[in-house]
């Protein structure tokens, strides 16, 4: 018997190496929709080998042209284009691989923020971009950081800070997409998201990171995400970055990244602390403006309203009862607002959710989902929701409580009345906001504003 046990240990040692080592090997596993030029699995712990200064890498061009190989088994296909080619991008400096990106996105035509920033990117400088939010900014600073990465490669090489969890989610979204056909990784470091899955995420290797600055900073102290190679950072929303508290935690991502980075910056505004960022972190900017100076949205009608600040929510329930209100947007101005009007609603059998920086990221997905499904009638938001949230087909803006100056309330009308729809937008004016609002009549201009009676007294 002790033969045979012998025997059969030493047949088990002999096995060759292939066969053993199976099971013991962990790959990386790959995004789903790799290209085949996509950067091989390495195993776990292998010390990755860096290419030398002096070897070249192919350019985009050259693995556009590579002949297409059929997609494994098991691997779904590049997602199918859905337009023609663009030349219109293609004049603009757009690669092979990108303008196939851009068909299967679905675009032909760029927009003016794609058409004055391309170029500038692809040529390596810095861009500052004023545009509002929705003209296009998240492929103009894409395609450009796209053709930078060096799939091979798989350390960070790109950053994307963005102010809010939802807006991070559709830029990973739309960064993600990109990576299938350029054959990099994206991450997403979102608050709210579990920290043991962005880990896993992590160790398995990535080359853009696209989060909310929050998030990066915890992974950088944790020592679990480093920024040292860093060629690409963009700061999108960065006027609503800095209006939420985030100055110094960019100031602190921004130090130690390369200072031989590209930087692109986008904001909807240019306030004076956005100027001391752009000339502590950027090498001689390009200035490229779209509209930033827009004052109206001509297809908004804009009504307001002088009411008690006691009678404001008797007004919604007038404004619900004879305006046929359909899917409607409330922006309050506190969280605690904000909650209280959304069980106010719920309490009359309204249905209405709130969404604020409080709420868990499950909570904040379902309100989301079920709003955009049209399950929801209001959505009760704090000013993030401005600029922070894709919530297409809003029919109505309500400014609950009067925002705090002409462009946030530029910002928050605009979330109605989008690709060539109408929309309206009301504004309740209480007995402690008049000045607030004269300023903003002033510098908005009248001409579209209608004002809206309320009743004398309330049944």
């Amino acid at each position: 018997m002790l033969k045979k046990l012998l025997f059969f240990r030493r047949k088990k040692s002999e096995e060759p190496a292939s066969v053993a080592g199976t099971s013991s090997v962990a790959l990386a596993p790959r995004p789903a929709d790799h290209t085949p030029f996509a950067p091989t699995a390495t195993p776990e712990g292998a010390p990755h080998r860096r290419r030398s200064r002096g070897s070249r890498s192919r350019s985009h061009t050259e693995i556009a042209a590579a002949p297409a190989t059929p997609a494994p088994s098991g691997r779904p296909r590049l997602p199918e284009p859905v337009a023609p080619l663009s030349e219109a991008f293609r004049a603009l400096g757009v690669d092979d691989v990108g303008l196939r990106a851009i068909a299967a996105f679905g675009f032909e035509t760029p927009t003016p923020i794609q058409e004055q920033t391309l170029g500038i990117l692809y040529d390596g400088e810095d861009v500052v971009g004023l545009a509002q939010t929705g003209t296009g900014k998240t492929l103009a600073f894409g395609l450009p950081l796209a053709r930078l990465i060096d799939p091979s490669v798989l350390e960070v090489q790109a950053v994307i800070m963005v102010p809010t969890r939802e807006l991070a989610k559709q830029v990973h979204d739309h960064i993600d997409f990109l990576g299938r056909f350029y054959g990099f990784i994206t991450l997403g470091l979102i608050g709210g998201g579990r920290v043991r899955t962005d880990l896993m995420a992590l160790e398995r290797g990535a080359h853009v990171v696209v989060g909310t600055p929050g998030r990066v900073i915890d992974h950088m102290k944790r020592g679990t995400l480093s920024l040292a190679n860093v060629r690409f950072a963009v700061l999108d929303e960065a006027d609503q970055m800095l209006d939420i508290g985030f100055a110094r935690d960019i100031d602190y991502i921004l130090r130690v990244t390369p200072k031989n980075r590209q930087t692109a910056l986008f904001s909807a505004t240019m306030p004076e602390s956005i100027g001391r960022l752009v000339y502590r972190y950027m090498r001689n900017a390009r200035r490229v403006a779209v509209h930033p100076e827009q004052r109206t949205v001509e297809s908004v009608d804009q009504f307001y309203c002088e009411v008690s600040e006691r009678d404001k929510f008797l007004a919604l329930r007038h404004l619900y009862e004879t305006r046929d209100l359909g899917r409607s947007l409330i922006f309050r101005r506190t969280k605690i607002g904000v909650d209280r009007l959304t069980e106010q609603l719920q309490r009359v059998g309204i249905g209405a959710e709130a969404i604020h920086g409080d709420l868990r990221q499950s909570q904040r997905d379902r309100v989301m989902g079920d709003f955009r499904s049209g399950k929801l009638q209001f959505l009760i938001a704090t000013n993030v929701a401005a600029r922070g949230l894709d919530i297409p087909d809003i029919e109505h803006v309500i400014n609950f409580d009067v925002p705090q100056n002409a462009e946030e309330y530029i910002h928050r009308i605009g979330r109605t009345a989008r690709a060539g729809k109408h929309g309206s937008a009301y504004t309740f004016v209480g007995e402690w906001e008049l000045d607030e609002w004269d300023r903003i009549k002033r510098e908005v201009g009248e001409t579209g504003m209608q004002y809206l009676a309320m009743p004398a007294r309330w049944d």
